[in-house]
């Protein structure tokens, strides 16, 4: 398993932006899926984004689609999480998560909490309105 470290939540205003980071050890993030979630409070753990190195592509939940950006640095093993125009929707518990990386099984693999293995404590997004 890898160990992720999330940082960078916080109380924003509505369409402020905010930056996730998301530092692993103990695996390189080049050779996991690295996906972020999110839950909010009496809901499920809902996908946000992913990357995968081995295809060479993102993914993105409708909610955050052109809003949201996520990016991997291979030197420093971390994930970011890019959030611009927040919304209140948006306030949540940001997860980050690490899993095998599984290109051939196509995108909806990458959205399912159950293929990833490890997760970060989370880190709270408030975005008020």
């Amino acid at each position: 398993q890898v160990q992720l470290v999330e940082s960078g939540g916080g109380l924003v205003q509505a369409g402020d932006s905010l930056r996730l980071s998301c530092a692993a050890s103990g695996r390189t993030v080049s050779s996991s899926a690295m996906g972020w979630f999110r839950q909010a409070p009496g809901n499920e753990r809902d996908f946000v984004a992913s990357i995968s190195w081995t295809g060479g592509t993102t993914y993105y939940a409708d909610s955050v689609k052109g809003r949201f950006t996520v990016s991997g640095d291979n030197v420093k093993n971390t994930v970011y999480l890019q959030m611009n125009s927040l919304k209140p929707e948006d306030t949540a518990v940001y997860y980050c998560a690490a899993g095998p990386d599984r290109y051939n099984r196509g995108s909806y693999y990458y959205t399912q909490a159950f293929n990833y293995d490890s997760w970060g404590q989370g880190t709270q997004v408030t975005v008020s309105s």
